[in-house]
């Protein structure tokens, strides 16, 4: 039993090594594109349901974006609270504003995607630019620095969404899993492997929404209106990842660990629709990231020898420094001494939310 747990520590660590060691290759690939002479049009979308005192903050922030074209359409989804009334006063008074209402929603469509299709559908630009009420945009360039990596070849644009940083062990957690996250997609983008966007921070044509049939392929997810989509559509040749500083959106954390845990078994439950390529490439990634830990607290139980810890910080140092590039390059704050109590926290969550988030049947959105 002890030289078998030696042995899953020795390869685990092997396969982190060959992962980060691309994440690290992958985010120096990513660059800022060359800025357009003129930069296109854009239609920002925002999916809204009870979300009347985000939206009092986020409007104006939406509104006074600098893009010298763009419009920003606000759809409430069936909403309790007063989100019609807000938005038909704030329309009165701003042009570039639009709304939508949802008054049913076909039973067989869960999640945002009707809301969501409804506001492309009113569009009027090509582009749309997604985010959602509970976001807030790290300045008044955001639109504008998506919308600039667009060229003639590209339909889709992968923006980060990091969360606020707040007290306590949890925050930690939530803003270590995004910028996982973050730092897997962007990195496999810049290595020419996309496979996931956020839709709190996203971008796409028109065109291949509608030539794609919208989320028909997997309209019987709740989740899936971003990640699922981007999956299905983006392609090395059409898709960039944005790390500009002035790209972020930043959102605001789950304020407890089941309001977190239901959303992040959402958001796994995607996973399961991804392409078959996709699949096995982040098996062995997620695998390793989630199962070292755990294994290696076994390995020092049995065998108590200083290889284990050795490996164990090891892989802590890569993870920091591959941290270190993603922060640099973002500008998102991520305290390097963070990490080894964010990736122990992170194993033993993913190692409950992933099979929870495989075999639930029900998964919402929000009622």
């Amino acid at each position: 039993m002890p030289e078998l747990l030696f042995g899953l520590v020795i390869a685990l660590f092997c396969v982190q090594v060959l992962y980060w060691a691309l994440f690290l290759t992958g985010l120096r690939k990513v660059e800022a594109p060359k800025r357009p002479s003129s930069i296109p049009p854009v239609s920002i979308i925002v999916c809204a349901h009870d979300e009347e005192q985000n939206l009092k903050e986020l409007i104006p922030m939406l509104l006074n974006q600098d893009h010298p074209d763009f419009e920003v359409i606000v759809v409430d989804d069936q909403s309790n609270d007063g989100t019609w009334d807000l938005l038909l006063a704030e329309t009165k008074k701003h042009p570039k504003l639009k709304m939508v209402k949802v008054t049913m929603k076909p039973g067989h469509i869960p999640g945002k995607k009707f809301a969501l299709t409804l506001g492309i559908k009113a569009a009027t630009h090509d582009i749309v630019l997604l985010t959602d009420a509970d976001c807030r945009p790290a300045g008044n360039s955001w639109a504008s620095v998506m919308a600039s990596h667009f060229d003639d070849s590209t339909d889709l644009v992968l923006g980060i969404s990091p969360y606020d940083l707040k007290p306590g062990l949890l925050n930690t957690l939530i803003r270590f899993e995004s910028n996982l996250t973050a730092i897997f997609y962007v990195s496999l983008t810049g290595l020419g492997v996309p496979y996931m966007g956020v839709g709190r921070n996203l971008a796409y044509r028109k065109k291949i929404f509608f030539e794609g049939k919208g989320f028909n392929t997997h309209l019987s997810e709740t989740g899936g209106d971003d990640d699922l989509f981007v999956n299905q559509h983006a392609k090395s040749v059409n898709t960039v990842a944005v790390t500009d500083k002035n790209s972020l959106v930043y959102s605001i954390p789950a304020s407890g660990i089941a309001a977190f845990f239901n959303q992040k078994k959402r958001h796994l439950s995607a996973g399961k629709k991804y392409k078959a390529l996709h699949r096995l490439m982040l098996a062995p990634l997620m695998a390793g990231q989630s199962l070292f830990i755990p294994v290696a607290i076994g390995a020092l139980l049995t065998i108590q020898t200083k290889f284990v810890l050795g490996f164990i910080f090891a892989r802590w140092i890569l993870m920091a420094v591959v941290f270190r590039v993603f922060i640099k390059k973002t500008g998102i704050s991520f305290s390097w001494y963070n990490i080894p109590t964010a990736d122990i926290l992170f194993s033993f969550y993913y190692l409950a939310a992933a099979p929870a988030a495989l075999f639930s049947r029900k998964i919402v959105w929000k009622t």
